[in-house]
């Protein structure tokens, strides 16, 4: 019976300690500029490009998927909590000038991507438009892409670990634990980097955990090269 008991109080500090934790997160759930590091989202191109062929063949490509062949490109600069992220800071957003998005078009070759960048993460950076790009644009100078990974002509056949091995050996500084990598049910996705305000390399649990568990991966060549 005392064992039951202790159970109990055991398991009802803990809930109060979860609630205290939930709370306390959400005081300053999506109030913009509070956040505490940042994750670099970069893309690998050909996946996108291949998985929406298939997912609607008879679809016009967007323009990331047109002519100019791309590697990885910037899906978003993401503002983190320790746990969880928040998003849409300011609803409406402030309007982004068209000026910026042509701005951006060489990191981000989609414009609808740059505008939703924009109401879902980059109005929780606490940085005006222009700023926040311009943090977008910085953080991804920060990164060296390793060079089997530059323009790959060929279909390529990695595992996460051999991704995320070679990111950190081209760049000082990363760790395996400031990186994952993520993918869909047979393709790498993209790479998540964590970084510090100032785009240092950080590590990040949560971006572990939520890491790709394939052990075998794709990666689709950029456009012109062969199947």
């Amino acid at each position: 019976m005392a064992q039951f008991a202790f159970r109990i109080a055991a398991f009802a500090a803990i809930s109060f300690l979860f609630m205290v934790t939930a709370f306390a997160q959400d005081r300053r759930q999506n109030e913009s500029g509070q956040f505490d590091f940042y994750v670099l989202a970069l893309s690998w191109s050909p996946s996108f490009c291949e998985a929406a062929s298939e997912q609607s063949p008879n679809r016009r490509p967007s323009q990331q998927c047109g002519a100019r062949p791309y590697s990885f490109v910037v899906h978003g600069l993401w503002p983190q909590y320790e746990r969880g992220f928040p998003e849409y800071c300011q609803v409406p957003a402030p309007r982004l000038a068209r000026g910026i998005v042509s701005q951006m078009l060489d990191l981000m070759p989609a414009p609808g991507l740059i505008y939703s960048e924009w109401d879902k993460h980059g109005t929780c950076s606490g940085l005006n438009a222009r700023g926040y790009f311009e943090a977008v644009r910085k953080s991804r100078a920060v990164i060296k892409i390793p060079e089997p990974y530059l323009e790959p002509e060929k279909i390529m056949t990695v595992t996460p670990d051999e991704v995320s091995k070679a990111f950190v050996a081209a760049n000082p500084g990363m760790t395996p634990g400031s990186i994952s990598v993520t993918c869909d049910n047979k393709r790498l996705r993209e790479i998540r980097v964590c970084m510090t305000k100032e785009f240092g390399f950080r590590d990040c649990e949560e971006m572990s955990r939520r890491a790709c568990r394939r052990d075998k991966l794709v990666m689709p060549p950029v456009r012109g090269g062969a199947n």
